[in-house]
């Protein structure tokens, strides 16, 4: 039986659920980066204009600033497309940011190849290798706006700097009664011994539509969702290989450095197994977001594609 999903905008749950925190703590500011009606964080500017700061088109001065802001007792908000909050201002997250450990909190929309016809130079497909790189930053990708909600809240409430991935267009609804989020800690959506499927994102919703479908190949996948790849949850990824045997990671970024990248050490760490990843091997182009999934082989037939090939390498 095929899964079907409603749709919801991450960035716009995102502005409003800044406006919520924004009643509630007076030390939260936010730096926009000439962006702010597509990030949502107009509606924040709206209600709280002496506390929201536009910088134009100026990221490395939004990032030095926003560190500056911190290390006074602020709870800096910046927000942008990922391309220009995590890979344009690169030097200056690691060295203001990163470095001094300061509670910056990134939130960047736009993210992956979703932003479709804007095309390659805006396609943020680097940004969650950049952001596990940097020591000391919790790094999260939420997979539907129910999520972003309690991801965005958790980053407000907990200490430190924060990457948070959000998306152009609306996605897939995953957790239409609500959701128990917990920094670091992975998701377990559906169980099963046959292989384990670790999914980022808006891929988890493919990630769950593939494992229903290969049910009808006797097929039982235990879905994982892995909204947060740092500090990552070791222990579920250790535990879901020792039970099955064979793993698939999903994710709608580059395959160094992402969540393949991080599963791939844990496993080698904890417990070995057969790994099939499903992600980007390069940079792509303008086109619609849907058939670019497709062509891009990230598309729920990719997945179910490399449980079989994960499968049969256990066999082997």
């Amino acid at each position: 039986m095929a899964i079907s999903f409603s749709n919801a905008s991450t960035r716009e749950t995102y502005g409003k659920v800044l406006v919520e925190l924004g009643r509630e703590n007076p030390d939260i500011v936010v730096l926009g980066g000439d962006l702010n009606k597509s990030t949502f964080v107009h509606l924040f500017a709206q209600e709280f204009p002496d506390r929201f700061y536009d910088f134009g088109p100026a990221e490395q001065n939004i990032m030095g600033v926003a560190a500056g802001m911190a290390a006074s007792g602020k709870t800096p908000f910046v927000s942008t497309f990922a391309v220009f909050g995590m890979c344009r201002p690169f030097d200056q997250v690691r060295i203001s940011v990163a470095q001094p450990r300061l509670n910056v909190k990134i939130v960047c929309t736009h993210a992956g190849i979703l932003t479709g016809e804007d095309g390659m130079s805006a396609h943020g497909i680097e940004d969650l290798s950049l952001a596990c790189s940097l020591p000391g930053f919790n790094v999260l990708a939420p997979c539907d706006a129910v999520e972003t909600r309690e991801a965005v809240r958790t980053a407000a409430q907990t200490p430190g700097p924060f990457y948070v991935r959000l998306y152009r267009p609306a996605t897939p609804v995953v957790h239409p009664d609500g959701c128990d989020f917990a920094l670091g800690r992975g998701e377990v959506m559906r169980q099963g011994l046959d292989a384990s499927i670790f999914a980022t994102g808006v891929m988890v919703a493919t990630a769950l539509q593939a494992a229903e479908s290969l049910v009808q190949e006797g097929v039982q996948c235990r879905v994982v969702n892995i909204h947060t790849l740092s500090p990552l949850d070791e222990e579920v990824i250790a535990e879901a290989s020792r039970d099955t045997g064979a793993v698939v990671t999903v994710e709608e970024h580059l395959a160094h450095g992402g969540l393949g990248s991080r599963v791939a050490q844990a496993l080698g760490r904890k417990a070995p197994a057969p790994l099939e990843m499903v992600a980007l091997e390069g940079y792509t182009e303008s086109g619609a977001p849907d058939l670019l999934m497709e062509k891009y082989r990230l598309s729920q037939r990719d997945v179910e594609a490399a449980v079989r090939k994960a499968i049969g390498r256990k066999a082997g």
